[in-house]
């Protein structure tokens, strides 16, 4: 066998995959070794070579399933929401409420809600699915003087963009955003089941009321990058030929 067969065998596979629905389950290491008459340390290799491809996702546990990237978009028009900007791009988005507890703002993040260190605030762990694969994990400081009883709220409805809209009567829109790659700290990573040294998109954000102004939420999202490109859009799109 040659030192590139694996890498043939992931090509061959690459070419099937094009078109099937993301999620599809593959064949593991011993029905690839089978499939190409080759030993498992090959076709291990083939399938980590379609994963840094970002067209497979390893799931410890459960196998090895088609993975598809979508665009997230991060845009003056549009809604700093989770759901809505999954949704946009074609796929089902879902949330998951981790925690959420009510605790004095540090002072690292006083200054981003323009409150004093100490406001009482919603303290939000949740993760993020696209497609119902793992994608993102998410760390938001809520006023609890917007939305005392955030909780049942947003395990009802998911999207806090909508909580915040329906129950806090305000309409946030984003005001400051940055997008840097980074390796997340371990629970993070636990949280996003990678290992330590994966690094991962994280998009810091604070939103205001786009009628007065007031700033209502401030967040730390790490993303994986084989779900999600971030794509920042400033300005105004050039128009076509």
């Amino acid at each position: 066998m040659t030192a590139t067969r694996y890498l043939e065998i992931a090509d061959e596979l690459a070419a099937e995959l094009t078109g099937s629905p993301a999620g599809t389950r593959l064949d593991g290491e011993h029905g690839i070794g089978r499939r190409f008459g080759v030993g498992r340390a090959a076709a291990r290799a083939a399938l980590q070579e379609l994963e840094r491809r970002l067209l497979v996702r390893r799931v410890q546990g459960s196998g090895t399933f088609v993975n598809r990237r979508i665009d997230y978009t991060i845009a003056h028009d549009r809604r700093p929401s989770w759901h809505e900007t999954v949704t946009a791009a074609g796929a089902q988005a879902r949330t998951v409420v981790r925690s959420i507890e009510t605790q004095p703002l540090p002072a690292a993040h006083a200054p981003a809600l323009g409150l004093p260190a100490g406001t009482p605030c919603h303290r939000l762990v949740r993760q993020s699915y696209i497609d119902d694969l793992l994608a993102a994990r998410v760390h938001e400081w809520v006023p609890v003087e917007l939305v005392p009883d955030l909780g049942p709220a947003v395990h009802a409805a998911e999207s806090l963009d909508l909580v915040l809209r329906q129950v806090g009567r305000v309409d946030p829109v984003r005001a400051w955003c940055r997008v840097s790659l980074d390796v997340p700290p371990p629970p993070v990573c636990a949280g996003l089941e990678i290992e330590a040294s994966r690094p991962v998109w994280l998009v810091e954000s604070v939103s205001r009321d786009a009628t007065s102004g007031r700033p209502v939420m401030c967040s730390r999202s790490w993303m994986r990058s084989d779900a999600v490109r971030v794509v920042v859009e400033l300005g105004s799109a050039p128009e076509g030929d």
